[in-house]
């Protein structure tokens, strides 16, 4: 070989290496796994507390994965509840609506989501969401799965509803931050 074409093919495989080395997300295991409709995959169905009171299945975990994605499916019970605005630093989300109606801010903008809608929330973007009809349910994507698995067992965890200010330093802990108040609707 020529070595001209070798310190070509040499500079040619240093950037592929380089990223390589330092993409921190790989999807791990050796296998599928199947979840079953109405199941979560660890946790049973978590019921949350404080911010509403919807029952949340884990479908993907970020410890399926290594953190490269977590997959939740949320039943909505809460109607005119939703979150606070709030961000996450280091996570991207992504709802689907699978039943239902809802109305989501993402920085100034509103948008009215119902059966068949997505929706994509960038990292870094304050956000909320609020459910408008009596019931519905949602699949959410989060990438990198970061804690929000674990803001959940928390939320499902309270023995008692939470002040704003503890459900404040939940989403602190893990991750996240809240900016301002839950939409309202009429």
């Amino acid at each position: 070989m020529k070595r001209s074409n070798f310190i070509g093919l040499l500079l040619a495989a240093v950037p592929l290496a380089a990223f390589a080395k330092t993409t921190p997300y790989t999807f791990g295991g050796e296998k599928g796994f199947k979840v079953s409709a109405g199941e979560g995959r660890y946790h049973g169905h978590l019921r949350l507390k404080g911010v509403n009171e919807n029952v949340l299945d884990v479908k993907v975990s970020g410890k399926d994965n290594n953190g490269a994605l977590a997959i939740f499916e949320q039943t909505s019970l809460s109607p005119k509840r939703g979150t606070p605005l709030h961000l996450h630093h280091a996570q991207d989300e992504i709802f689907y609506v699978l039943e239902g109606a809802y109305q989501f801010q993402v920085g100034p903008d509103k948008h009215q989501l119902k059966t068949g809608d997505s929706i994509f929330l960038p990292r870094k973007v304050p956000h909320a969401w609020t459910q408008l009809s009596q019931s519905g349910k949602m699949t959410v994507i989060v990438q990198p799965a970061g804690k929000l698995e674990n803001f959940f067992v928390t939320m499902a965890n309270l023995t008692e509803e939470p002040s704003q200010e503890r459900i404040a330093q939940i989403f602190a802990d893990n991750d996240m931050e809240v900016v301002g108040p839950p939409l309202t609707v009429e």
